[in-house]
């Protein structure tokens, strides 16, 4: 008993002789404390479940590599001609914002057609080279916010001046700006489905944006403020919309259509694409649901 005591004795003087030591360490004008006994009071004080094992603090310095796996100097170059795509996929987006602002709305029309080429480009890009990223990922996403969330509404709020009202234009554009953000966002957490996507993409729906600017439909400026509301919405909707690659499998005669139709009147053409793609999501998902 004598010897138990005296070695519960000497364990309690240790602790407190630590709590002094780690005290005397927090002091600035203090002298280091000997590992030895740090590790000593560690092993028989008794730590709290509730705060768990204690972790090691991160290196002052220390950074994520950009670029996983080998960083050679042709995946370097690689990895820096993809991202040069997507800072120029905003770079033009921001250019459409300035044109938009001196009342120069084809050009940004012109402008969003080359940020959504880009934005195609530096994902093939990525996946051909073999330098494809979680930072790319998440820097695309930016740029496509930026330019698709952003400058594509302004832009169309610049077109409807004069033909609707400044409430009903900026409404109908805030809703864009919205809705890209809860989509990309959804995007960005959501598990990927090879064949469709959950909601129109921002690219496409920017892309039908500048190439509705640029042809100039013969509409009314509610039925384009309508129309801009239900891409919006369409953005963020469940129904599963067909990729690209899906779409280029269709029957050879599906395919001409369209141009043909383009070659007869482009603006009829236009309008009924768009309308056939927004509503083939609906049907898609009844058919699912028939299905199941």
């Amino acid at each position: 008993m004598r010897r138990g005591g005296t070695t519960l004795a000497r364990q309690v003087l240790r602790v407190r002789v630590g709590r002094r030591s780690r005290m005397t360490v927090m002091h600035p004008d203090s002298h280091a404390v000997d590992p030895l006994v740090i590790r000593e009071i560690q092993a028989i004080a008794p730590v709290s479940p509730a705060m768990g094992p204690s972790e090691a603090a991160p290196t002052v310095g220390m950074s994520i590599p950009l670029l996983p796996g080998d960083r050679t100097l042709a995946r370097r170059f690689k990895f820096a001609v993809v991202n040069a795509c997507t800072l120029s996929s905003l770079g033009l987006g921001l250019l459409a914002i300035f044109l938009a602002m001196q009342s120069e709305v084809r050009l940004a029309a012109i402008c969003l057609v080359a940020c959504v080429i880009f934005d195609g480009l530096d994902g093939i890009l990525a996946r051909r080279l073999g330098v494809a990223s979680p930072f790319g990922a998440q820097m695309d996403s930016l740029a496509d916010m930026c330019s698709f969330g952003l400058a594509a509404p302004v832009v169309v709020y610049a077109s409807l001046a004069g033909t609707v009202s400044t409430a009903a234009a900026a409404i109908a554009c805030a809703l864009v700006a919205g809705c890209a953000a809860i989509r990309l966002a959804r995007f960005n957490v959501s598990p990927k489905d090879g064949r469709f996507f959950c909601g129109v993409p921002t690219t496409m729906a920017a892309a039908v944006l500048a190439l509705a600017v640029l042809i100039g439909l013969p509409v009314s400026g509610l039925l384009v403020v309508a129309g801009v509301a239900i891409l919006a919405f369409a953005m963020v909707s469940s129904f599963p919309y067909a990729k690209l690659a899906r779409l280029v499998k269709l029957p050879p005669w599906l395919l001409v259509l369209p141009v043909v139709g383009a070659l007869l009147d482009i603006r009829v053409t236009f309008v009924a694409i768009v309308v056939a793609y927004l509503a083939s999501g609906p049907l898609l998902w009844l058919r699912q649901r028939h299905t199941v």
